[in-house]
């Protein structure tokens, strides 16, 4: 049998989807992709809203993924970076700080700023040295802690703490009280030093547009949602059944796979609310960060600081909420405007839109960063992919669909299957 005609599915066309798609095509395959949705991107997603991108979430790319590397052609995303620092909001007050190697016009504010002590600042630029040198293998074989358990080994003080690494960080992984893996934390802390935090002029979505233009012999079915995977059967949530050689779930596999059942992932939620505004209160593109432990907002974000392919000349302003609450969305909405007036006196905001994402992270512990092709093999015919088998990232989402990809192939090359359609070796 000619590699093009095996039958290899896809479930889910997200982004680590459409990367064992591209890794299958540049090996001879042409599989298809089984996409719930009308689009692809999965997690990575954007909408157009009244002339306004709007990202499934505030995301960025991280430049120094190294599985993003090798996928993306940044040029042509036309990344917009934004700086490496923050606006910190505290009691109707801002400060930013930041890091001046990277970008001198952040020296002075970080020198003179209040947010830590100058022994904290010191433990920060020790921390970048320490974390330049510390390879990946090495920052994940490390025995985990929590984030704010390492923070505070280190020596950080209170103040650093709640004013900084959790606002910064909570907004990253998407939980309040830094309770993540320390190997997520240097992970995250290693590759914004070595790069930058960027998006893409058109948005998110344009990332996944990227890999998904990139395929020329993957066949695609969206609002195609697949109800149960048995051996090498699809079984459609309109009855059909699908026959298959090799079938790749890109997705949570617990919900379609019986014996997976009790393996069902846990997951960090989120609401992104987004806001019209006639002018912004911070100037320059970098994050503003809501140094109050009791407040409902966690970060904000201009996305009009940065060039976007938007067609109003309002601006846009996002707003992420990490912690836990029973608003209604009308509620939700009165108390975000009423934070950013109080915390950071912005005022006549226009709602637009709000994006509660429910699975917005795996919560995961044990966290890696590499596995082999024979990991996320579960049988003869299945394989796994996602960042639920590594760490929650785009660049793990990445490396798992390019392994799940070589774990069909490697099958398929040692020549050790059983051709369940043809009843023939290959």
């Amino acid at each position: 049998m000619k590699k093009s005609e095996y039958k290899i599915h896809i479930i889910g066309a997200g982004i680590s989807g459409l990367i064992a798609a591209k890794v299958l095509e540049e090996h001879g395959y042409h599989p298809t992709i089984l996409e719930t949705t009308a689009t692809v991107g999965g997690r990575v997603k954007s909408d157009v809203f009244e002339g306004f991108t709007l990202d499934h979430g505030f995301q960025v790319l991280l430049t120094s993924y190294p599985a993003a590397k090798k996928y993306l052609d940044f040029k042509a995303l036309d990344l917009q970076v934004l700086m490496p620092g923050a606006t910190i909001f505290k009691e109707g007050k801002s400060q930013t700080i930041g890091d001046p190697i990277r970008n001198m016009s952040l020296l002075f504010s970080t020198i003179f700023s209040t947010v830590g002590s100058f022994s904290d600042k010191i433990k920060i630029l020790q921390l970048n040295a320490v974390l330049k040198k510390k390879d990946l293998k090495k920052i994940f074989a490390t025995p985990e802690k929590t984030t704010l358990h390492y923070l505070q080994d280190v020596g950080f003080s209170n103040t650093m703490i709640t004013q900084f690494f959790k606002p910064f960080f909570s907004g990253i992984f998407l939980e309040p009280n830094l309770e993540t893996s320390s190997r997520m934390f240097e992970f995250v802390y290693k590759m914004f030093g070595n790069g930058f935090a960027a998006i893409p002029k058109k948005g998110m979505q344009a990332i996944s547009n990227q890999l998904f233009d990139s395929l020329e012999n993957t066949n695609i079915a969206f609002q195609s949602r697949v109800k149960e995977i048995k051996n090498n059967s699809i079984i459609m949530a309109d009855g059909t059944t699908i026959e298959s050689n090799f079938i790749i779930i890109a997705t949570e596999a617990s919900s379609l796979i019986s014996n997976l059942n009790n393996q069902e992932i846990e997951w960090k939620s989120c609401d992104t609310l987004y806001f019209e505004t006639k002018k912004r209160s911070i100037q320059k593109p970098i994050i503003g960060l809501i140094a109050d432990e009791n407040t409902l907002i966690n970060n904000i974000f201009y996305h009009t600081s940065v060039a976007t392919s938007n067609t109003t000349k309002n601006e846009l302003l996002s707003v992420t909420v990490v912690k836990n609450h029973q608003l209604n969305e009308q509620s939700l909405i009165e108390k975000v405007q009423k934070e950013l007036e109080i915390f950071c006196g912005i005022r006549d905001t226009t709602f637009l839109q709000r994006y509660e994402i429910k699975k917005a992270l795996p919560k995961l512990t044990n966290l890696q960063y590499k596995l082999s092709h024979t990991e996320t093999q579960l049988n003869s015919a299945v394989f796994l992919a996602g960042d639920v088998l590594l760490n929650g990232s785009l660049n793990a989402a990445m490396i798992a669909g390019e392994k799940a990809a070589l774990g069909v192939i490697k099958t398929l090359e040692d020549g050790l299957i059983v051709d369940e359609l043809t009843s023939e070796y290959q």
